[in-house]
């Protein structure tokens, strides 16, 4: 279970290999038929997560498991074979922080608890080849709206919606998943917070593009994180990067994986506890609302240094690549700003039309970006301001120009990066 492999082209600074299954505590067999009910199986899951030793597993074995929240234990795995599915309970209050908080709208939101959650467990990890599925658009017990329903509601109404995540891990240390399907989250799919050593290998993560705020994989104020092999279709970001206020963000691998439907590889909004030292590459973006995508506000900007991203190929995306200091104010605070520098974009292909945004935030706080061998296959509009571009030595095929916008030439000559054989089907369900 532990790593052996030096990921020689990431910034993720661990050593290891492809994950191994622990042995097994306990096996669990399944007895449902249907998952009508309430939360039949929560108590003889977590009672397993609770007694198993760390570096063994919990295995669920069978077709249908059906929960309510369940918390990780240290060092112990939750296993879920293939062929079988754990289900999300429908009903809010098996979710509620405080009596009657979850599966509401208002100004607060925030009243779930997560399906899946692990707070300061180091060494926990979740498994197999089997789904975890949260039910997002099924009909809540006691209402006849979803959790996605109210999500869209809470948009509508400039609110806060109150619906669990799927998985919500914070402060765990050396954290893997490993080949499961994690699909229809009524929010986030998997949010990894304040942690040392994070890893996604194989994972496989399914919502529909209208679900909103259905995010695939959200690493932030973390350190050593490799997120590889993934196969991610979501209604929001593919994967956003974020580094708020708490600490910073720093040290990551994304590396050889497939995007769909969804808003993009993303950094941000919260960037005000900086994100360094992150490495994006062999990447496909096929379908996407954005591909390659910096996003923050004068409400909760910061620095954003040394990312690179490289051997990347996009298709059918609207905004291919986003650099986005302005995205979506909110808050009362306007001395957060951001800044984006040292920003790498080497051997990128876009095989359609779309737009190209390369905004800083002001004079001072410019966007520094080079594009090395950088190849649009269609012309695009292209926007800039405050944006000092330098071109590598592999050169672009295009110019950005615009109100405090400086270019520094190159004499090379941008060739499309091969992309045959990048862009793939979406896995078959389990």
């Amino acid at each position: 279970m532990h790593v052996l492999l030096l990921l020689l082209l990431g910034q993720d600074a661990r050593h290891f290999g492809e994950p191994a299954i622990p042995l097994g505590c306990t096996l669990l067999t399944a007895k449902l038929a249907s998952i009508e009910d309430d939360q039949p199986d929560t108590a003889r899951i977590q009672e397993a997560l609770d007694k198993c030793p760390a570096g063994q597993s919990v295995e669920l074995a069978g077709k249908v498991f059906l929960a309510g929240p369940l918390q990780l234990r240290a060092g112990v795995t939750l296993l879920v074979d293939k062929g079988t599915t754990l289900y999300g309970s429908r009903n809010p209050r098996n979710y509620d922080l405080s009596p009657g908080s979850c599966g509401t709208v208002d100004k607060r939101g925030h009243g779930c608890k997560a399906l899946i959650s692990g707070d300061h467990v180091a060494g926990a990890a979740v498994m197999g080849e089997g789904t975890i599925d949260g039910r997002g658009g099924a009909q809540l017990m006691g209402q006849h709206v979803s959790w996605w329903d109210l999500a869209q509601e809470a948009k509508v109404k400039n609110l806060n919606q109150s619906v669990p995540r799927l998985m919500a891990l914070s402060h765990c240390d050396n954290f893997i998943l490993y080949k499961i399907t994690l699909r229809n989250s009524a929010n986030f799919h998997v949010a990894y917070s304040g942690g040392n050593g994070f890893t996604a290998w194989g994972v496989v993560i399914d919502s529909p593009k209208t679900a909103r705020n259905t995010d695939g994989i959200d690493p932030g104020n973390a350190q050593n994180v490799t997120i590889t092999h993934c196969f991610i279709r979501t209604g929001d970001d593919n994967i956003a990067i974020k580094a708020g206020a708490p600490g910073p963000t720093r040290n990551m691998t994304i590396e050889d994986n497939h995007f769909y439907t969804g808003h993009g590889m993303s950094i941000g909004s919260e960037t005000d506890g900086g994100a360094s030292a992150i490495r994006v590459t062999n990447l496909s973006i096929d379908g996407a609302d954005n591909g390659i995508r910096i996003k923050s506000n004068s409400s909760r900007g910061g620095p954003v240094r040394d990312v690179v991203y490289e051997d990347v190929c996009i298709k059918d995306t609207k905004n291919p690549i986003y650099m986005d200091s302005n995205y979506s104010y909110m808050g009362e605070a306007r001395d957060k700003l951001p800044s984006f520098e040292n920003i790498i974009l080497r051997n990128v292909r876009v095989l359609n039309a779309g737009k190209i945004t390369l905004d800083g935030f002001d004079a001072a706080h410019q966007l520094g970006i080079t594009f090395d061998n950088v190849f649009l296959d269609v012309p695009s509009k292209i926007t800039a301001t405050h944006a000092n571009i330098t071109e590598g030595e592999g050169g672009v095929n295009f110019r950005a120009a615009g109100d405090d916008v400086h270019t520094l030439k190159h004499a090379g000559n941008a060739r499309r990066n091969a992309c045959e054989g990048k862009f793939v089907p979406f896995p078959r369900g389990n």
